[in-house]
């Protein structure tokens, strides 16, 4: 069973960076001194469930936890800083600050350091949330010491959920559209002024016209789905939005 450190001082460490064409050295009091930090730490960049949902959520909700008093999310995993800069880079997470453990020396001092050489991958991270303020951590969701990697309570929408309990989420939403396309520029307006966030999806490429008749059963742009409910084009959703 993995300890909490709740209550005590995050280990002081120098993590080695590389920014550009440069080496710099980042320490632990530069990243969480005076300010309200969430810190997620996982096995290891590019594994698929850190691609796939851990990293994503957290990108995708940081705007919301800024509203809510945090100042930055660290995301730190026992990978050399060329690793975490390319996986930065693939999954085109601007909001997040990547941290390279190489060492191990963080997740150590937090108690968090595990073998995972039966895959091959050595000593990792095991995958734990935490907040942090001013250095001193407050709270830690810590996943529970069972087989496997799982991924239960370390998740965004948990942290979320104990730094504004009462905070509602607007529902995901998605547009398919097509460069020059008039009715497309209408609907993303339209969410737009509704102070509405959405993902947009450009056929030629982030999909095809085939995709869009899979999911849509439709072959014009645009097209907006909202939790999960598809909703239609630029007129149904002024319909829909009022």
């Amino acid at each position: 069973m993995f300890a909490s450190k709740e209550g005590q001082e995050i280990p002081q460490v120098t993590f080695h960076t590389r920014q550009g064409d440069q080496w710099v050295d980042v320490t632990t009091s530069e990243l969480f001194a005076n300010k309200k930090v969430i810190v997620f730490s996982l096995p290891g960049a590019f594994t698929p469930t850190c691609s796939s949902s851990h990293l994503p959520r957290y990108n995708e909700l940081a705007s919301v936890f800024a509203e809510n008093g945090v100042d930055d999310i660290l995301c730190v995993s026992v990978n050399d800083t060329f690793v975490m800069n390319a996986w930065k880079a693939d999954q085109e997470a601007e909001n997040i600050t990547f941290i390279p453990d190489g060492n191990g020396e963080f997740t150590q001092g937090m108690g968090m350091l595990v073998e995972k050489a039966d895959l091959g991958f050595g000593p990792r991270s095991w995958r734990y949330s935490m907040l942090v303020n001013n250095g001193v951590i407050e709270k830690m969701f810590i996943e529970n010491d069972e087989p496997g990697d799982p991924f239960k309570v370390s998740d965004a929408d948990t942290m979320l959920g104990y730094i504004a309990p009462e905070h509602k989420l607007q529902e995901s939403i998605t547009v398919f559209t097509k460069p020059g396309c008039p009715f497309c520029a209408k609907a993303k307006q339209n969410l737009i002024d509704k102070g509405l966030q959405y993902e947009e999806v450009v056929l030629g490429k982030d999909a095809t016209t085939v995709s869009l008749r899979a999911v849509s059963g439709r072959s014009t742009v645009p097209q907006v789905f909202i939790g999960g409910k598809h909703i239609g084009g630029s007129e149904e959703l002024e319909a829909y939005l009022g």
